[in-house]
């Protein structure tokens, strides 16, 4: 069996005014071009309170590294009071979204994830003793990616719901 180690988790809210399908296309689009993660989605709930919205998202993204060791990052949007607003951009209207959005994620490292070091107590025993002592400092940079690519996502999320609340 694999053994997983979350060595991430974080989140980040905003409430303002910005395009919702174009939030979630960015979002996708920046986890798989720059983390480079095959990601699915395993979850998209929309539910209808009035004029707004409540919308639960969850994604699963994941990145084989090496034989050995892959990336797993799971991200969950809840969007909470989401509805149509009109907003005068360069003198004309537009239609844009306002609402509450959380962001969170979860970063974790798989390793031996296919399992090749399990048939017998020798083989964990030399699992054990090759991260223990051959690879360390490739754990150590390997987790340091990993927390790196989650909180850049975080961070752009943000700066690109910052962006659209101020224009």
């Amino acid at each position: 069996m694999a053994e997983k180690e979350q060595i991430f988790s974080s989140k980040m809210k905003s409430d303002g005014i910005f395009l919702f399908r174009d939030f979630y296309k960015f979002c996708y689009d920046w986890l798989v071009e720059e983390t480079e993660l095959n990601v699915s989605e395993d979850k998209y709930v929309e539910k209808l309170q009035g004029d707004e919205k409540e919308i639960d998202v969850v994604w699963t993204g994941w990145r084989k590294i090496t034989d050995y060791f892959k990336f797993v990052i799971k991200v969950k949007f809840q969007v909470r009071r989401l509805k149509e607003v009109e907003i005068m951009e360069d003198n004309v209207k537009i239609k844009k979204n306002s609402g509450y959005v959380e962001i969170k994620i979860t970063g974790t490292l798989v390793r031996d994830y296919d399992g090749k070091f399990e048939s017998n107590a020798f083989r964990k025993f030399l699992r054990g003793t090759y991260e223990k002592w051959i690879i360390p400092s490739r754990i150590e940079q390997f987790e340091e990616k990993l927390i790196s690519d989650a909180d850049e996502f975080l961070s752009q999320a943000k700066a690109y719901l910052d962006l659209e609340g101020k224009r």
